[in-house]
């Protein structure tokens, strides 16, 4: 059992293969939050808690003048609240009948099931019957009889618990939630460093890292989405934690809109989490015997350093958040037309572009934007889901017949929140455009965002979306959001119930994205918001794969994946080859390094192929081979970072589980004259085998000069033979850069016993 709860039902003990979660309902049923760590034996470690006389952090009334030393503004708990003696931040705010904000949750009981609850309309982290449990813990406030349903999801093998919380009102009086967040987590003594992963459009997830000292710090959006800037997953871990070693601990809030991570080291040098959805956009009324339910939060602890935590996630997100039939299967090399042609395209071009794709080895040709209603640019046309037939020259059923019928998958792009003032769709419901009455609207991209909140909008783009979906060969789309939300407002809610706006959209997108999931299981959807403006688990249980950046750019994209890396899997990344110089930033760099770099994700190309010269398009049928290869060791091995991302050469590594092989990968970040050599620590090899080192050059790879190519035969001669011990420890020596940009991957491979 990974849950134990103590004979009087009042201590709580979660157990995951490598940590140990605890809480406690003391003597006045507050619930304590006791331990989260290395796993341990059952002992109660709420002995660690202290209760001392705190100036001007005052009592429960109940205790009376017997205990000055209890103070719920010190204890560490697992449901904080506001307004009743806790002047950190909390969790949980609410506005009662009487107009008062202040709850007080106590503990009433507990249930413990098999298996992984589910959150109805959310996104959750799902698991069959004999991989987890669901433990319930129930509190109640006494004096309003608000109710609140923690539920916490183990899966012990995967070191994976998961929290949310169901909130009741059980009383007679109406009261609206003005904050409910998803977790609180309180750390009494530890020295903590926060990793958080801020950014803006074309360069998402840069890390920072910073020590948590006193005051609060928090990061979120109230954008709509959880946006470009900042990204819904934290880590916290011991100032000295590496990618090797330390305690660390990783939380991945499962929701795609409005959130809030809230740190605040307190007057006793403890620290706090908080997180869930924003409160700034959010006034939830509960009737009597309503409830809300908060998004999921998934969490991971790692005694062995930022690197294995990363995997424990990556698992996770592969096996327990992405479903359907896309969540495993192989996904096809594709090219995407959009930097190809932009909007300047006929039928015939793109059938020309798709043939030349399929003779380099490409799976599956995506048409992007432009190709329905009036639709020439980005000033019109959004939301007039039919077709341009002029423009295509013929039915989209025929086009996407033509470009199957040469042996590719078809696939296209949809923006379904977007609508243009000038569109057909605006011009019949300019009520179903998210903007206030008597004010002029807030642009951007010149386009407007339908309110998802409604279901009527809901319906109309299930509708539109089925039948394109339903009349065209499609097995990919490619669902893009590209601008931030503004001007909260909804002609579908009263005045009064306005905050509940941001939050129903989220859940109306889910609601589409769940409908079209369940009507096209074959078509593979992937997820895009002006790039990473909506990279989290959330969307991942409905795309299993999402655009990384719209910054194509090999150089800046080491940069982008890496921090993505620390939270998602190279699985869920979406990552293409294209042209130079750089549309972002005119950079030019060799067509292997776009390879490696775009390998490290799912992998596709963004350019025109008929415009290469051959000996491009030869190397682009290696590159295809290449990754066709090592697919299976790149989408489900285990990713190890070997460098920063900042390094003068940036290196990365996928591990086969069993240790037979390995792939490298490395890029050099900059030239320098009389360079050092870069040296990397290989992981996930066993320890007494023996491994030869095969540097993968193609016969389109431009060739040294003739001394260093004898310098490479060198090198592999060099580093054949060696341990999984000696590469771990001794590291192996990359070979050196010859040219700006110069990447290598280099395979391992396990030789066999005697060799």
């Amino acid at each position: 059992m990974s849950v134990s709860v103590d004979p009087n039902g009042r201590l709580f003990t979660i157990h995951t293969k490598c940590s140990t979660y605890q809480m406690k309902a003391d003597s006045q049923n507050v619930l304590l939050h006791t331990y989260y760590g290395p796993r341990i034996d059952g002992t109660d470690m709420s002995y660690t808690v202290t209760y001392a006389d705190r100036g001007f952090s005052g009592n429960p009334y109940e205790l009376g003048v017997k205990d000055k030393r209890y103070s719920l503004d010190v204890l560490p708990q697992e449901m904080s609240c506001f307004g009743t003696g806790d002047y950190r931040v909390t969790g949980l705010r609410v506005r009662n009948a009487d107009g008062s904000r202040a709850a007080d949750l106590r503990y009433t009981g507990y249930t413990l099931e098999k298996g992984k609850y589910s959150l109805p309309g959310l996104p959750a982290v799902h698991a069959a019957d004999d991989e987890a449990e669901t433990l319930t813990v129930r509190m109640e406030d006494p004096a309003t009889h608000l109710q609140a349903e923690l539920l916490y999801g183990v899966l012990e093998d995967q070191d994976i618990i998961t929290r949310a919380v169901r909130i009741t009102n059980g009383g007679e009086a109406p009261v609206a939630l003005e904050k409910a967040a998803s977790l609180n987590v309180d750390w009494q003594f530890d020295s903590l460093h926060q990793i958080t992963f801020q950014g803006r459009h074309c360069m998402e997830r840069n890390l920072v890292r910073n020590p948590v000292d006193h005051g609060v710090r928090s990061i979120g959006s109230v954008r709509g989405t959880s946006s470009h800037h900042y990204n819904p997953f934290t880590i916290f871990c011991q100032p000295s934690a590496t990618e090797t070693a330390g305690e660390c601990w990783g939380f991945s809030l499962l929701y795609s809109g409005e959130f809030q991570m809230e740190t605040e080291m307190e007057q006793m040098g403890q620290t706090r989490f908080v997180c869930g959805i924003h409160p700034d956009n959010f006034d939830w009324p509960l009737a009597p015997g309503e409830t809300f339910t908060t998004p999921e939060v998934m969490m991971s602890f790692s005694d062995a350093g930022l690197g294995k935590l990363s995997r424990n996630f990556h698992t996770a997100i592969r096996e327990h958040i992405c479903r359907g039939e896309w969540a495993k299967k192989r996904r096809p090399v594709l090219l995407n037309n959009w930097e190809a042609t932009y909007f300047d395209f006929t039928g015939d071009k793109l059938v020309s572009i798709a043939e030349e794709a399929k003779r380099l080895g490409v799976e599956l040709f995506v048409l992007d934007d432009g190709w329905f209603g009036k639709r020439d640019d980005d000033n019109s046309g959004l939301g007039d889901w039919f077709p341009n037939e002029k423009k295509l020259g013929c039915t989209l059923r025929e086009l996407g017949r033509r470009i199957t019928d040469l042996g590719l998958l078809f696939g296209t792009w949809f923006e379904p929140e977007g609508i243009s003032e000038d569109s057909d769709l605006y011009r019949a419901h300019p009520d179903w455009a998210v903007q206030i009455p008597g004010r002029a609207p807030n642009l951007s991209r010149n386009q407007l965002i339908l309110d998802f909140s409604r279901a009527d909008v809901q319906d109309y783009i299930i509708q539109r979306m089925s039948a394109v979906l339903s009349d065209a060969p499609v097995s990919y789309v490619k669902w893009d959001f590209n601008r931030s939300v503004c001007d909260k407002f909804s002609g579908a809610l009263p005045a009064h119930r306005m905050g509940e706006f941001a939050h129903r959209y989220v859940l109306g997108l889910y609601r589409v994205l769940e409908t079209l999931n369940e009507r096209f299981p074959h078509v593979l959807f992937e997820g895009c918001s002006g790039g990473g403006g909506r990279f989290d688990a959330g969307m991942l249980y409905y795309t299993p794969q999402i655009w990384c950046s719209d910054n194509t750019d090999a150089v800046n994209r080491l940069t982008i994946q890496y921090g993505t890396s620390f939270g998602y899997p190279v699985s869920s990344m979406g990552a293409h080859v294209s042209a130079v110089p750089n549309h972002q930033t005119g950079r030019v760099t060799p067509l292997q390094t776009r390879g490696t770099v775009a390998m490290a994700g799912t992998f596709g190309y963004e350019l025109d192929v008929t415009k290469l010269t051959d000996a491009g398009k030869a190397e682009i049928r290696e590159q295809i081979a290449c990754f066709q290869r090592f697919y299976d060791l790149i989408q489900s091995g285990d990713y190890y970072r070997l460098t920063s991302c900042d390094a003068p050469c940036v290196a990365w590594e996928f591990a086969a589980e069993d240790g037979g092989e390995a792939l490298v990968s490395a890029v050099g970040n900059r030239m320098e004259g009389n360079a050092p050599p870069s040296n990397v620590k290989i992981q996930g090899l066993q320890p007494d085998a023996r491994y030869e080192a095969k540097i993968c050059l193609t016969e389109q790879t431009p060739a040294p000069m003739a001394w260093f190519q004898k310098e490479l035969e060198t090198w592999e001669k060099r580093n054949r033979g060696l341990s999984g011990a000696a590469l771990r420890n001794g590291g192996l020596t990359l070979p050196p850069i010859w040219r700006e940009y110069q990447a290598w991957q280099i395979h391992l491979t396990r030789l066999p016993e005697g060799r």
